[in-house]
């Protein structure tokens, strides 16, 4: 490497977040400029470790020690060039990814890992400040067609890798706007949603056709795409949120997160606000589940200006460090403060909800819950409720921010035919391909809630069997071929 002391001399930095004070008064992005200077410094920690475990730990086999390298020699051109190389989408993951690649670094061992997902995110930003990102449309059209259903991760980086090899791609998005979770689901204040537009663009210059507001399913059957169509992608993505069926769950002001960061986002989009919006103001809300979604909702409230917020997670709260049975360079189950949580709210572990209590007016007015511990009975761990720990929280809103069990089942996936394993998602070979002639599908649909560095290498690796589907080979990657097949959330 550049530097072979970088390591030893350079400690870890990252950007500052803008104040607490001021940005929870807008929905723009918590953090502030990185300079160049810092950057370069943070890429010279990258050791010339020999095996980089960084790749172990990204789906999608990130060139991760080359553009270090690049960035301390301020080759910013070259890094570009071998960040697009796997990832279509570089600051959709160094906005949104969580960084297992960096879990995985070999400095982490025994000191802070490299700043991976900073330097990517900042790479990608040079090179559109610098005009270097532009359509690369294809040379040769095949004459073949492809459908993808879904506009999420998965979809576009399907979409793009197949425009590129010269088919004509139609993706298709029920809602009225390109961009699945990216364009519903996360808060602008964790990405801007002028990041995604300008992806957008790129790919209509490259030829992919895009038809928002289409369900397919609804709007149009998918014996009309079969027919229409020489290869179908199916990525719709893991949208059945986990519910909480217990007593009192019928009652006003309980729901689902992704509802209420939809109408939030469509909000920040200047779209009409009506009846339905979800306002937290002057409220005491409770999130019940403690992961990213669990946060975007924190964050969120916290904009509102909520009353209270407390924040519900079943399981113990996590060491500041690793244990001995969470070893490098398996992903680190260790407490973490992300923005959100850091701008305030109360995060209550160990806690169980026992049913909503309601008032009058059918509202809910409180929550009654437990504590509880982690026992083996009868040889599996269960949640065991802690005799004497009952406590009432007062809610006016409660999100259920839980997760998800898997694709919706009805509409589409029935029509296609395809089957849907126990964990409610659609089954496919490691090619990507369901068991219905000439259909594919991949990211959250084919592989359950998950993250969007999978969600990108799936779509890649969807794209690369259709286009050998269609054309009897393909140049284009398989990224899950590295090896990496298993989820880095274990």
């Amino acid at each position: 490497m550049g530097k072979p002391t970088g390591f030893l001399e350079i400690p870890r930095e990252m950007p500052t977040r803008r104040p607490v004070s001021q940005r929870i008064a807008d929905f723009l992005e918590v953090y502030n400029p990185f300079p160049d200077e810092k950057l370069r410094a943070q890429g010279a920690r990258c050791m010339d470790c020999g095996i980089p475990f960084c790749h172990q730990g990204c789906p999608l086999g990130n060139l991760i020690p080359d553009w270090n390298d690049q960035v301390y020699r301020n080759q910013w051109s070259a890094a570009i060039d071998r960040l697009h190389a796997t990832n279509n989408f570089p600051e959709f993951t160094g906005k949104l990814c969580p960084a297992p690649c960096e879990a995985s670094c070999v400095l982490g061992i025994n000191d802070d890992p490299v700043t991976i997902k900073q330097i990517e995110a900042s790479i990608i930003e040079r090179a559109w400040d610098e005009g270097w990102v532009v359509p690369q449309p294809p040379m040769i059209l095949t004459g073949k067609t492809v459908a993808v259903i879904g506009s999420g991760p998965a979809g576009l980086a399907c979409a793009q890798q197949l425009a590129r090899a010269g088919h004509s791609v139609t993706v298709f998005e029920r809602d009225d706007r390109i961009g699945g979770l990216l364009r519903y689901g996360i808060p602008d204040f964790k990405m801007e949603k002028r990041f995604l537009d300008r992806r957008l663009q790129q790919l209509e210059a490259e030829g992919v056709v895009f038809r928002p507001g289409m369900n397919v399913g609804v709007d149009i059957t998918a014996d009309e795409i079969l027919k229409s169509f020489d290869a179908v992608a199916l990525c719709g993505g893991a949208t059945l949120p986990r519910d909480l069926p217990i007593e009192g769950r019928s009652l006003k002001g309980i729901h689902f997160a992704m509802d209420f960061l939809t109408k939030q986002n469509r909000r920040v989009a200047s779209d009409p606000v009506d009846a339905s919006f979800i306002d937290s103001r002057d409220q005491d809300v409770i999130i019940i589940g403690g992961g990213d979604t669990g946060a975007d909702c924190l964050g969120t409230v916290h904009r509102h200006r909520c009353r209270s917020v407390h924040q519900f997670e079943i399981v113990p709260r996590p060491p500041d460090s690793r244990t001995p049975t969470n070893p490098w360079p398996q992903w680190s189950n260790i407490f973490r403060v992300s923005s959100a949580h850091e701008e305030g709210g109360i995060r209550e572990y160990s806690i169980q909800t026992r049913k909503f209590l309601g008032d009058e007016n059918g509202h809910v007015r409180a929550l009654e819950t437990v504590q509880v511990e982690m026992k083996s009975v009868d040889g599996r761990l269960q949640f065991v409720e802690v005799a004497g720990t009952e406590k009432v929280y007062p809610a006016q809103l409660v999100l259920l921010a839980m997760g998800f069990t898997g694709s919706e089942r009805k509409g589409m996936l029935e029509q296609f035919g395809v089957e849907v394993d126990a964990m409610g998602n659609v089954k496919a070979d490691v090619d990507r391909r369901t068991g219905v002639a000439k259909v594919f599908t991949a990211g959250d649909m084919a592989r359950g809630q998950s993250l969007i560095v999978w969600a990108i290498a799936e779509g890649r690796h969807a794209a690369h069997s259709i286009d050998a589907f269609l054309m009897g080979h393909s140049d284009l990657p398989r990224p899950l071929d590295h090896g990496n097949h298993a989820r880095p959330f274990a």
